[in-house]
């Protein structure tokens, strides 16, 4: 296992730039999970690490060494890609114990480490079948045992539950997160899914054009976001965005008047955006009216779209309730849970 750093990292094509100068700190057996929408560069950030693009400019360090210059096979790190890219014409056992065999392993101690990693993934009745007979979050799971056979400093993931269906994805997301706390070796994630970033990471790096937006634990990210940007992609649903002022008698809205922490009202006469998340509101006959637009019922929890003034926004509602479209109902936001944004660049006010 391995610290990684990151400093100044930066990646042009050309004029263009894709990656503006990254500092990040990985500790060793730390799950980190890079995050972010399409686009934001956190696939050619794993790359720079894992060597498969080439870094234009600072430095990356892997265990202490640099190895900017280095080839993948060179630093220590395995990859578990988003097409799980197995050989279809090799066995399962073959497809997991071929980087040992490349690497001059002797044909006892790749039996050993196979079976190791087949019994830890469940894959041992799978060993003599081959890619195509297996399902897809079998298939990924060969992947990952290919990965983990080689005993590497560091786990790299590349999106590698996209391509699976809703359900699959529930469980082999706990199936990764229980190998690292079982195997703790230092990894590092990217996906575009927040829910995944949320139940699996140590460590949450929220990027956005290339740059990194706010680095912090799961909840940290969740209960105090930096920006506006992170607050809207770390959520789901996600938080509620209203444009105003702030008066000394609340935040004024278009068309609504909304409550706010007494000690907010000092940044009086300010345009800003208010913030809250869908399940911070709160049914309450004395709150403010709000018109239903739609009702979804989950089970455990009712999401309502509703309109407050002239905005629509969503409500999240634990107990079970019968509302209709059309009809109105009285909302109270949680005042421990505002979060405000200045109306020009986004940061944090409160």
């Amino acid at each position: 296992m391995a610290e990684v750093t990151l400093s100044n990292v930066r990646k042009s094509y050309g004029a263009v730039d894709i990656i503006h100068g990254i500092d990040l700190g990985i500790t060793d057996g730390e799950f980190v999970v890079l995050v972010g929408p399409s686009g934001c560069g956190k696939s050619t950030l794993l790359r720079m690490v894992a060597g498969l693009e080439t870094i234009t400019g600072g430095e990356v360090r892997i265990g202490g060494r640099v190895v900017n210059d280095l080839d993948p096979k060179d630093r220590d790190i395995a990859m578990v890609f988003q097409n799980y890219a197995l050989y279809p014409h090799m066995t399962v056992a073959t497809n997991m114990g071929f980087s040992l065999e490349h690497r001059g392993g002797s044909n006892a101690e790749i039996a050993e480490r196979v079976k190791w990693a087949a019994d830890i993934l469940g894959l041992a009745p799978l060993l003599d079948r081959y890619p195509r007979q297996l399902s897809g979050g079998q298939r990924q799971r060969v992947a990952m045992g290919r990965a983990i056979v080689r005993d590497p400093k560091v786990f790299l993931f590349d999106e590698p539950l996209s391509n699976l269906d809703a359900k699959l994805r529930v469980v082999m997301r706990g199936e990764i997160k229980s190998l690292h706390q079982r195997l703790k070796t230092t990894t590092i994630y990217v996906t575009h899914d927040q829910v995944e970033a949320m139940t699996m990471a140590d460590k949450i790096v929220v990027l956005n054009g290339g740059r990194v937006e706010q680095i912090g634990a799961p909840l940290d990210l969740y209960d105090r976001p930096a920006n506006q940007f992170v607050a809207g992609f770390i959520g789901s649903p996600s938080m509620n965005f209203l444009n105003g002022t702030i008066t000394p008698e609340g935040f004024s809205a278009p068309g609504i008047l909304l409550p706010l922490p007494e000690a907010e009202h000092g940044h009086k006469d300010r345009k800003a955006v208010y913030g809250i998340r869908p399940e911070h509101f709160f049914l309450d006959e004395n709150g403010v009216p709000a018109e239903i637009i739609l009702v979804e019922p989950m089970g455990s929890e009712t999401q309502v779209t509703m309109k407050l003034g002239e905005t629509l926004a969503t409500g999240v509602f634990r107990e079970r309730v019968s509302l209709s479209p059309g009809a109105t109902i009285r909302v109270r936001p949680d005042l421990g849970n505002i979060h405000l944004f200045a109306a020009d660049g986004g940061q944090r006010l409160n």
